[in-house]
């Protein structure tokens, strides 16, 4: 027959051992996904400049194109308009950098704080 053992105290070593490879693991891999994230944040950020200035671009075509029909005078207006949409993208993109930058400024502020309150 066999002996009644208590699970609290009594551990086969092999069991033991599979269940701190199998955490060490799982720590690894949420160092993996903390770094996954960030390239995801750089990426969303990146994503959203090109929309940024793809929109400008798009409203102002829009605009110039939409005068042009109005008046009848298609290229004239349809450029102009275009540019100036290329500019404000490029405007609403420095915009969000300089955003970002604040941002990211604000953070390693925050964090030498901390590194000076420990």
């Amino acid at each position: 027959m066999r002996a009644v053992t208590e699970p609290e105290t009594d551990f086969p070593s092999d069991r033991l051992k599979a269940l701190e490879a199998r955490l060490a693991k799982a720590k690894t891999a949420g160092d993996d996904a903390h770094h996954m994230k960030k390239d995801y944040a750089q990426a969303n950020l990146a994503w959203r400049m090109v929309i940024e200035l793809v929109a400008g671009l798009g409203i102002g075509f829009g605009i110039g194109y939409g005068l042009d029909r109005l008046f009848g005078t298609l290229p004239l207006f349809m450029v102009t308009f275009v540019l100036l949409g290329l500019a404000a993208g490029i405007k609403t993109m420095l915009g969000s950098a300089k955003e970002i930058e604040r941002q990211l400024a604000a953070k390693a502020a925050a964090d030498e704080e901390e590194k000076r309150g420990d």
